[in-house]
């Protein structure tokens, strides 16, 4: 950090996936000066470069902050861990790595809410002009961006036979979900370069650290934004246990993801003027969207014993299997050591009024009791059975002014009778593919659930007490123009001058898959929107 150098433009708070990219964008052939402050430290941890790192970096609170949700009332009543990357790079540090556009029709719905400019034609460039794309250019994928997408240097044979089974069910191959259509089963591409992980840090932020108007802090944790009357003019942080005041010229940009931003402005006096009073935080606007309107990707975990050895799970228990897999990154950059969260997957619609998929099944080539655990003895696999459009709504709430307690995050999971309903029917359908003869030679046997559990009332039960989420928090500073939206079309906050929300939580509805591709999209549309508003 050199202090003689912080008298920006623009703050940027949250050095993730949205933060690295609006660094890049805002100093990349303009005089704008920008200052970048991260909660968590930079990304040295060799473990975060590595892609089957994820796994390690799960519960490493080092570079994670660790949350977890309130649990419900009534349905997922368990507290379901959110990780969240604390670490320069954010979650694109620590995600499994899976790139996933989305359904085009997440993106006109958009539009339709009224959010002039979002729809698919409107965002499709900015996902071409983030990528690298492995397999060329083309109608949707671009070449020559900064983050990389890749095919798996090689393939599976368990990902070749669970897509062969969901072919045999009679659903479509799809060999590019983020292609033409998004129905059927394929392959999964990843965010990793020559077996290593792009992230937002290693793609847009390293190539311009070197530039005389980008300032970065990592390990500054912000307590609240600054304002005078209601525009905001500065942030205060703590670096080293000591608080510091730093000034923006022309505007603070909120990029703290869907959990943080909607604390950070909690913190800062924006939001529920009636909670904000109860727990002592002085009020600046009453905007009683900010922290509402959280969406996540529930899933029902299905996990399978193998016939076939090669799966995490031996790797992890067996030393001489280390070795080998470890030398076959280290000179091939191949193998296990090189995998990203999941080889394949499906989508599918189980609800005969869905125009699109409705289920998302990814195969993760491990199985555990929990996500972040020991791998099972045994050789084992996980398919995640993902709701992808779930009506349910959360919120996320500050519990006292103090930024180090984490704040009540509430995702009233599978609330709407129809996410229940689509997920039991997901559910149910994916444990018939799993049946199918292209896994005969792989399955040894279901092992959670367990065979006995057959009727759908006793797979809402296995949901409530097994659930997981895909780690997917947004909305909660949703983007629109009704009461309950936080900033408009521009990213601009609602009563407020010269402060922006740029990363997931401004996303109205979920997309479809895996949101870090999205994101990444939402800050690359918003860096031209900045550029556009202030010419050099």
């Amino acid at each position: 950090m050199e202090m003689s150098k912080l008298n920006p433009d623009f703050i940027i708070i949250g050095g993730g996936s949205a933060g690295c990219i609006l660094a890049n964008r805002l100093t990349d052939k303009t005089t704008h000066n920008v200052l970048l402050i991260e909660a968590g430290p930079k990304d040295k941890n060799p473990w975060i470069h590595i892609p089957i790192g994820y796994g390690k970096n799960f519960r490493n609170p080092k570079i994670n902050w660790m949350f977890e949700t309130e649990p419900g009332e009534k349905w997922v009543k368990n507290r379901v861990p959110t990780p969240r990357g604390k670490v320069i790079g954010g979650s694109s540090s620590i995600n499994g790595m899976v790139y996933m556009r989305g359904n085009p029709d997440d993106y006109n719905h958009w539009q339709q809410l009224g959010n002039v400019g979002w729809g698919f034609d409107d965002v499709l460039p900015y996902f071409k002009k983030s990528q690298n794309q492995q397999r060329g250019e083309d109608n949707y994928h671009g070449t020559g961006g900064a983050l990389w997408v890749s095919d798996p240097a090689e393939m599976h044979p368990i990902a070749e036979a669970f897509i062969n089974a969901g072919i045999e069910a009679g659903y479509d191959f799809n060999p590019d979900f983020n292609g033409l259509s998004q129905d059927g089963f394929g392959p999964i591409q990843w965010t990793t370069k020559n077996g290593r992980r792009s992230s937002a840090a290693t793609a847009y932020l390293n190539p311009a650290k070197s530039r005389n108007n980008l300032s970065v802090i990592s390990n500054g944790l912000v307590h609240k934004i600054i304002f005078d009357d209601r525009k905001a003019v500065g942030v205060e942080y703590e670096y080293s246990g000591q608080k510091f005041l730093v000034y923006a010229k022309k505007e603070i940009i909120l990029s703290a993801g869907a959990i943080q931003s909607p604390q950070i402005l909690q913190l800062s006096g924006i939001g529920k003027a009636e909670h904000l009073k109860r727990i002592g935080i002085p009020v600046i606007a009453d905007l009683s969207g900010v922290g509402e309107n959280l969406q996540d990707h529930v899933n029902a975990p299905l996990l399978y014993k193998t016939k076939f050895s090669f799966t995490a799970n031996k790797l992890y228990h067996d030393p001489l299997r280390k070795i080998k897999e470890g030398l076959k990154y280290l000179f091939f950059r191949k193998g296990m050591l090189a995998m990203g969260a999941c080889y394949a997957g499906g989508y599918l619609a189980v609800q005969p009024e869905s125009a699109n998929p409705d289920i998302q099944a990814l195969l993760l080539l491990f199985s555990t009791e929990d996500l972040g655990g020991v791998p099972h003895k045994f050789d084992g696999i996980t398919i995640n059975v993902a709701l992808m459009r779930p009506e349910s709504r959360g919120f996320i709430k500050v519990k006292s002014a103090n930024v180090s307690t984490a704040p009540i995050i509430q995702p009233n999971y599978l609330e709407s009778k129809k996410d229940r309903d689509t997920l039991v029917a997901g559910m149910q359908e994916i444990r018939k593919i799993m049946r199918k003869s292209a896994l005969k030679d792989i399955i040894l046997s279901e092992y959670s659930p367990s065979s006995e559990i057959k009727s759908d009332n006793d797979c809402l039960n296995f949901i409530r007490h097994r659930a997981r989420t895909s780690y997917h928090p947004v909305g909660t500073c949703k983007m629109g123009q009704d009461r309950m939206a936080v900033v408009d079309e521009r990213l601009r906050v609602t009563k407020m001058s010269s402060l922006r929300v740029v990363d997931a939580s401004i996303m109205p509805t979920i997309t479809s898959g895996n949101t870090n591709a999205p994101t990444i999209m939402i800050a690359e549309k918003a860096a031209d929107m900045i550029l556009l508003d202030y010419r050099d």
